[in-house]
């Protein structure tokens, strides 16, 4: 894997080796879920396919890189809980206080890690192990945060 001059920081939670039939034999792509952050509460999603592992990073990446939704983050966590379903995957999300850490695991722990949330407690509800509808799920409930609450508490 190639690094690229980018700003962000990228992590691929999952790539898989995908086929369909044609008449001359099977045909293979791959497929890559890449998440893309700041670390300063923005972080992005995306989903590619491509004929070789990097050409679908890439594409993954740049998809990633358009798609970035602005999380509010009041002193390294989030504002309030929230909780988001996305297919079969179901996250809750919750602040924690200062010094508590990264309390997530999995596709969870990545996104917020890349988002740039220090402390978080999270739990998938959902009971399903697909990487990429957790992911979409927990990308829900960020967005599901509300930006006003983050000037009320500043004061």
């Amino acid at each position: 894997m190639r690094k690229q001059r980018s700003k962000y920081e990228s992590k691929m939670l999952d790539l898989t080796r995908t086929s369909r039939m044609t008449a001359g034999g099977r045909r293979f792509s791959f497929r890559a879920l890449v998440i893309v952050g700041d670390q300063k509460g923005q972080v992005g999603l995306g989903i590619a396919k491509g004929l070789d592992v990097a050409q679908s990073i890439e594409k993954a990446t740049k998809k990633a890189e358009k798609e970035m939704i602005k999380i509010p983050i009041i002193e390294n966590t989030i504002p309030h809980q929230t909780e988001a379903k996305f297919g079969a995957a179901k996250v809750l999300l919750k602040p924690q206080m200062k010094g508590r850490g990264l309390v997530a695991g999995g596709t969870v722990r990545v996104i917020c890690n890349l988002a740039g949330i220090k402390d978080i407690s999270s739990k998938t509800l959902g009971k399903t192990n697909n990487k990429i509808n957790n992911a979409k799920a927990t990308i829900k409930a960020l967005k599901l945060l509300k930006h006003a609450d983050s000037s009320i508490k500043s004061k």
